[in-house]
């Protein structure tokens, strides 16, 4: 069957169903969700999911033309179908970077496409600076790296964009815990009872949602407020937060050199909240090699038209390369 002429393609391919599905067992605690679909014998290209923590979607595939590509989607430990859900234990970055060289091994890949957004930039960059030589490209958006004044402004900057979304994430808390929002939330996600860890999970995950896309998108907050989705995020979230996500405070931009060399795609909405563009200056300004597009009517969400367009734009590309 030939496939469909796609070279002026700017939205998602159309829903598939995965060819295959596993789960790899990590270590004593942890086995990680994978799924393959597309074409079975076509170019191998790795899907990276948000958060820490907010696991992949079936929306996820169609970034990807399924004529040409060998899609692999995962959940990362601790985050959607991977178990035990919302796990801590042993859950760091390094950790995430060995998993995916785990599952390239396990499915038999030399090399992939590497695509990631917001988190799944995070870990993208990591792993393209640990492991250059597997690497075809890198389609980034949503730039996150982890610095600590990212963290302040989700915390407490974003508050001065989405007051109202700020005000009842901060309210979950009485008043005199709200100055220290990461480590009281942290406190409520970790209790045993779940009236309290879900509740806490409930209000930290619509708070991000609810400042993910350009306009309101009440879709957007009921997806990130589903108990599974929630809880998995805030937990992971908070305790990579904590941690300063187990990596050195520039470690991201201080290590492009040894990534210059891939061919890569950055694409950032201009009024992105979750990550706003400063990172994505910053990264662009240390790689210039990498295509640079902004949004210019889009938020944070991958979902946003504009963002959709230049990221189906950026797997096409690939293509030739």
């Amino acid at each position: 069957m030939p496939a469909p002429d796609a070279t002026a393609r700017t939205d998602l391919f159309p829903p598939i169903d995965p060819y295959g599905t596993g789960f790899l067992r990590l270590d004593d605690r942890h086995s990680m969700y994978w799924e393959q679909s597309g074409n079975p014998r076509g170019v191998p290209v790795i899907f990276l999911h948000g958060g820490p923590g907010a696991g992949a979607t079936p929306a996820h595939r169609r970034f990807f033309d399924p004529y040409h590509y060998r899609i692999v989607v995962f959940d990362q430990r601790g985050a959607g179908r991977s178990t035990p859900h919302g796990a801590i234990e042993d859950n760091t970055t390094p950790l995430l970077v060995a998993d995916m060289e785990r599952l390239r091994l396990h499915l038999g890949i030399d090399r992939w496409h590497v695509f990631g957004g917001s988190w799944g930039s995070t870990l993208a960059l990591a792993y393209a600076q640990t492991h250059p030589e597997r690497v075809r490209s890198l389609t980034l958006r949503g730039i996150f790296l982890g610095r600590k004044p990212e963290l302040d402004w989700f915390l407490y900057g974003i508050g001065n964009v989405f007051p109202e979304a700020w005000r009842a994430f901060a309210e979950h808390l009485p008043e005199h815990e709200r100055s220290d929002l990461l480590g009281n939330y942290w406190r409520r996600l970790i209790d045993a009872d779940p009236a309290i860890h879900l509740a806490a999970a409930r209000a930290w995950s619509a708070y991000e949602g609810s400042c993910s896309t350009l306009l309101p998108s009440p879709e957007t907050v009921q997806a990130f407020s589903e108990d599974r989705m929630a809880l998995g995020l805030a937990r992971i979230e908070a305790h990579y937060f904590r941690n300063g996500l187990f990596m050195a405070e520039n470690a991201l931009i201080d290590g492009v050199a040894r990534m210059r060399h891939i061919p890569g795609t950055i694409v950032q909405g201009r009024y992105d909240m979750v990550c706003p563009i400063v990172s994505a200056n910053l990264l662009a300004k240390a790689w210039p090699e990498a295509r640079y597009h902004i949004v210019a009517d889009a938020g944070h969400s991958a979902m946003e038209p504009g963002i959709r367009a230049q990221l189906v734009a950026a797997t096409e590309r690939a293509k030739r390369l």
